[in-house]
């Protein structure tokens, strides 16, 4: 039988190159064959027909990392505040993080255009090799859980700091061809680290401990994979939230979960890039809000609510006044005290 190369297949049925590897991956093409990690389709194979392209996208993706003020557990209040319909069509999240929202508006929303940025860019490049190189990435994930698991506690210890090493030599040296390698660090160090916290020190360094966990999922391939075909027709930026203001108009939801004001001093124990966002920069982001709801974009925000610590904390009160102010229930998830966790109050601001 002749084959063609996933390159070749891409020309023939006009699409990326990308989708090809991804609809293998998937089972989706008969007869396939992997040859030194490339994909060989048969010669006369013809593209999958649009019901079998769009199935695999039906099912339902989770976040693939675990994301110290992730929206999981609120996901439930916020869906509610969804503006999805003839007159909304697109979406943008400008601090993506762990993409929680992201990934529930694209299971379950109808959206044409969708933009994500974040200033961290170990995650941005995470996201952009999900989407781009997911084939990839999983094989070395896949390697390097087969290599991790059967270790001892002591080899594992070992062999997280290579890790971790590797990656902060990596992460200051960024470049297309180390990409693939610095995005499967970044989800490697994720499943296997303490509480799956992202921290960096005043260098940029990353230096969360390793985590105690038996039997980590490093290699989720599935999920992976249909990330990869989820992430296809979003547009993935490295960018100060503020960039997002030449994606928006009157057609456009934008949700923002900035770093969450600190409800104590002490309060601030991780730092998720180098640099701080401070009162003043959250009275910027208040600003800069209000103007997008100036221009009839439908604007929802997150951040914590001072009143848990002081009921006569109103800072948000009155950066937001003449918005629409919600105090939702939510769950702290993440607190190096167990007895620390629990339900609080957060705030949910919209402009409708």
């Amino acid at each position: 039988m002749a084959y063609m190369t996933a390159e070749e297949a891409a020309i023939k049925w006009n699409v990326p190159q990308r989708l090809v590897v991804a609809l293998c991956s998937a089972g989706l093409v008969a007869d396939v064959t992997m040859i030194d990690n490339m994909w060989y389709i048969p010669a006369k194979a013809a593209k999958p027909g649009e019901a079998r392209l769009t199935e695999p996208a039906s099912r339902q993706v989770k976040p693939f990392l675990k994301w110290v003020g992730g929206k999981t557990q609120l996901l439930p209040e916020i869906r509610k505040f969804y503006p999805f319909g003839s007159t909304v069509t697109k979406y943008a999240e400008p601090f993506v993080g762990g993409g929680a929202v992201l990934f529930d508006v694209l299971n379950n929303a109808t959206v044409q255009e969708v933009y994500i940025s974040d200033m961290n860019g170990d995650l941005i490049n995470t996201y952009q090799v999900i989407k781009n190189d997911a084939g990839d990435l999983v094989s070395m994930l896949n390697e390097w859980q087969s290599e991790f698991l059967p270790l001892n506690q002591d080899e594992r210890k070992e062999y997280f700091y290579i890790k971790r090493e590797n990656f902060n030599k990596l992460k200051h040296a960024p470049s297309g061809s180390n990409s693939i390698i610095r995005a499967a660090l970044m989800i490697y160090l994720n499943k296997t680290c303490f509480n799956g916290l992202y921290r960096v020190n005043r260098k940029g360094d990353y230096n969360v401990p390793m985590g105690a966990y038996k039997q980590p999922l490093i290699c989720d391939k599935q999920n992976l994979l249909q990330l990869s075909r989820k992430l296809q027709n979003v547009q993935i930026v490295r960018a100060d939230y503020k960039k997002v203001e030449e994606f928006a108009d009157e057609r456009t939801f934008i949700y923002f979960d900035p770093p969450y004001r600190p409800l104590t001093t002490t309060s601030n124990f991780t730092s998720y890039t180098e640099d701080e966002f401070d009162d003043n920069k959250q009275l910027e982001l208040a600003q800069f809000i209000k103007k997008l709801s100036d221009r009839r974009c439908k604007v929802l925000a997150s951040n914590s609510d001072p009143r848990n610590a002081d009921e006569n904390d109103d800072f948000f009160d009155i950066a937001y006044s003449g918005l629409n102010i919600h105090r939702v229930q939510a769950s702290r998830m993440i607190n190096s005290k167990g007895s620390s966790r629990g339900k609080i109050s957060e705030l949910l601001i919209s402009n409708y």
